[in-house]
């Protein structure tokens, strides 16, 4: 276990922020609220050999901790370090419920004085076992070098937080949010919400209405859903789509200009197939998909 003095032995200052989340938002779990003052306990990781100087001074910085409320995680920063090209942030990890919890998988961020990223990354929580109700349990997070976007940064006022990703919206371009009508919109926002997102990092496309035009053309609407916790930019696409006979019946690339889509979210693109794209006369439209070209 790394010690929390490496820098200074005798260091008893707490040098980070605290942030709270709701044990609901985070974990589904919750209990009757009220507006009573929560003091967590200290709680050493049973696998945690530590000295007795160690263990004073962590019991000396929780008790300098503020108090909880109901219904709250919370994660307090004590120390934050570079080592080599990762950073190493300390903090208790603390629990309000009546009721130990454990954790998975989780995402934290690594804030600056100014609540800028230093480092992203997802963590398995597991290993920190069961945190006891209405305590508290230091913890060590590593934050590799792949993860750190900030390479200079103060060791003063940072803060470590719970990342939750934010539901799927829909996002509109700019020309559909004045032609699309409201009752349209609405009913657009309602089938991207019920819908199962796509997979986290993952770009998918799927179909909302084809119509094959007097001409030969073909028009297809597709929703371009963007699971990346970042924006993507599409300047190009060839496409394919294939109908409920499983056979591609139009192909072609489209220049889309910098199409970008934000993360987490799905806009609704138009893309017409000249006749001169389309392969397949009798076309059968019931079910259908649309895939890029790989």
């Amino acid at each position: 276990m790394a010690s929390i003095f490496k820098k200074n032995k005798n260091k008893l200052n707490k040098e980070g922020k605290d942030s709270v989340i709701s044990s609901g938002d985070l974990l589904n779990e919750t209990e009757n609220q009220t507006d009573e003052d929560i003091i967590t306990e200290l709680s050493i990781h049973p696998q945690w050999n530590l000295s007795s100087e160690q263990n004073y001074v962590y019991r000396f910085l929780n008790n300098e901790l503020d108090p909880l409320k109901p219904n709250q995680i919370s994660l307090a920063g004590i120390e934050l370090r570079p080592e080599k090209n990762e950073v190493v942030a300390i903090a208790f990890v603390r629990n309000s419920l009546k009721k130990a919890i454990t954790f998975q998988e989780v995402k934290l961020l690594l804030l600056d004085e100014n609540q800028e990223t230093i480092a992203r990354h997802s963590f398995d929580m597991s290993v920190l076992g069961e945190l006891p109700a209405r305590s508290s349990r230091p913890w060590m997070f590593v934050f590799p070098a792949d993860t750190v976007s900030k390479k200079e940064f103060s060791t003063k006022d940072w803060t470590i937080a719970f990342e939750l990703k934010a539901k799927h919206r829909l996002d509109l371009a700019e020309s559909w949010e004045k032609s699309l009508p409201e009752a349209e919109r609405k009913n657009l926002e309602k089938y991207v919400e019920q819908i199962d997102p796509p997979r986290e990092g993952e770009v998918n496309f799927l179909g909302l209405q084809a119509k094959k035009t007097e001409n030969g053309d073909l028009n297809v609407t597709i929703l371009i859903r963007n699971g990346h916790d970042k924006n993507v930019k599409i300047e190009k696409l060839p496409l394919e789509i294939i109908d409920a006979s499983k056979e591609v019946v139009a192909k072609g690339g489209f220049s889309l200009d910098d199409l970008e889509i934000k993360a987490n979210t799905s806009k609704p693109w138009t893309f017409i197939f000249p006749a001169t794209m389309v392969l397949k006369e009798d076309i059968d439209l019931s079910t259908w998909s649309a895939k890029p070209v790989q």
